[in-house]
């Protein structure tokens, strides 16, 4: 998901990761779904009333009354977060849930989401970084380069001096937008081009490995095998 600021920047949220803001901050910006799709929960909660008469558990917490208002709220600013192993089966548990159990479950793990937060000490580590328009568009740019052209073997270095960007933000800001490093990233693309191949042409496993990249034949068997869990000639059997 990708989060519009009203300054032009943009935040990418990826599986597991989360906001917290008001509703004014909905109101001075623009969300996009790049895969066409999206999968998530939005947990409202009315500051004023909920202190008034906050859950038994909480009572005391003060939670409401100051933490969440002067932690997260400042300004009508948003907060961006990245995931980790302690909100991961927090929010998991929010799904697949049988029917009957699915309120108990959102109820306990949004108290549990409560309480994390109100401990939780914001690093600069664990906030997700915001992106100009101009470090998108190369980035954008790089992705471009290396999709289109799978038979090259670019490094990270000599994008970054083509492109005058630090390979340390290169690597950062790609992961952020596509959500996978860039080795992944361009493996996959290589692997469904090399899979297309194997359906829709009569080239040999020598020529597809060439063509997505690969200068030995064995490489690119052992990296298409370990990606669909089975050889390039099992592959082309079973979608002649």
């Amino acid at each position: 998901m990708v989060w519009e600021m009203k300054n032009g920047n943009h935040i990418y949220l990826n599986p597991g990761d989360f906001s917290l803001h008001t509703m004014k901050a909905c109101t001075d910006s623009v969300l996009h779904f790049p895969g066409g799709i999206y999968q998530g929960l939005t947990i409202c909660i009315d500051l004023q009333e909920t202190a008034k008469n906050p859950p038994e558990l909480l009572r005391d917490s003060r939670i409401f009354e100051t933490i969440l208002p002067e932690k997260f709220c400042q300004n009508d600013s948003p907060i961006f977060l990245a995931g980790n192993e302690q909100t991961e089966p927090i929010f998991s548990a929010f799904y697949n849930q049988p029917e009957e159990w699915k309120l108990c479950y959102q109820k306990i793990k949004t108290l549990e989401l409560l309480l994390y937060l109100g401990k939780a000490k914001l690093t600069p580590k664990q906030r997700l970084s915001e992106y100009q328009s101009e470090q998108i568009d190369i980035v954008r740019k790089i992705h471009e380069q290396l999709t289109q052209h799978i038979e090259q073997r670019i490094t990270i270095e000599e994008l970054s001096r083509q492109y005058l960007i630090n390979p340390t933000t290169l690597k950062a800001s790609f992961k952020a937008i596509y959500g996978t490093s860039i080795a992944a990233h361009i493996k996959e693309h290589r692997m469904e081009e090399a899979a297309k191949m194997l359906r829709e042409s009569g080239m040999s496993i020598a020529e597809i490995a060439k063509a997505v990249g690969y200068d030995s034949q064995s490489k690119f068997t052992s990296a298409f095998k370990a990606f669909f869990q089975c050889l390039p000639t099992e592959y082309r059997k079973r979608h002649l």
